[in-house]
């Protein structure tokens, strides 16, 4: 059994994200079918729509539903949908997600507090390309080369982007020697 937990949605009460292990579904997006039984609770209308995202699957219930009266079986027919990964079908395949919202946060980041922290020891983290989830960046100045280069990204900047970002997928640096 694939290990889920509930997460609130701020300022949406009709949605709850259901935190799993990274990469359990084989795509990202508004899922037009689900496995049995969370496919009859797309169909008879307990819930409007799951989106899959690349650690959790967000649930928003249909009309008149609430989280006390729908929130076992939600929880339920996810864990069993979640045992038949293949069964999932996106809404539109060739849709992709939305970039625009992990590249304003990254860009954030890197104009504040984590360039900020990367310029106080001369150097500097510079936003090469975000792409389908994954954010790559270049190191420059005392940055590029340094052992704790990696510590930094992996701490200061994506940690903080996942924190913003759930659907981030990775940061890459252009600079770190490719194996």
């Amino acid at each position: 059994m694939i290990p889920i937990h509930p997460q609130p949605v701020p300022d949406r009460p009709d949605q709850l994200r259901w935190i799993t292990p990274g990469g359990v579904l084989p795509f990202r997006g508004v899922a037009a079918t689900a496995p049995e039984p969370l496919g009859a609770l797309l169909r008879d209308g307990t819930l409007d729509e799951v989106r899959v995202e690349t650690a959790g699957v967000v649930t928003t219930l249909g009309p008149g539903r609430t989280w006390s009266g729908e929130g076992t079986r939600v929880r339920s027919a996810l864990h069993a949908a979640l045992a038949d990964p293949a069964s999932w079908r996106p809404a539109d395949v060739a849709d992709k997600p939305d970039d625009a919202p992990l590249r304003e946060a990254a860009q954030a980041l890197l104009d504040g507090q984590v360039g900020e922290f990367a310029r106080s020891h001369g150097g500097h983290i510079e936003l090469v390309d975000v792409h389908d989830g994954t954010v790559t960046v270049r190191l420059g100045g005392a940055c590029r080369g340094c052992p704790a280069s990696r510590l930094t990204l992996r701490h200061r900047l994506e940690d903080q982007l996942r924190r913003r970002c759930p659907d981030l997928v990775a940061v890459t640096d252009t600079t770190a020697p490719q194996n």
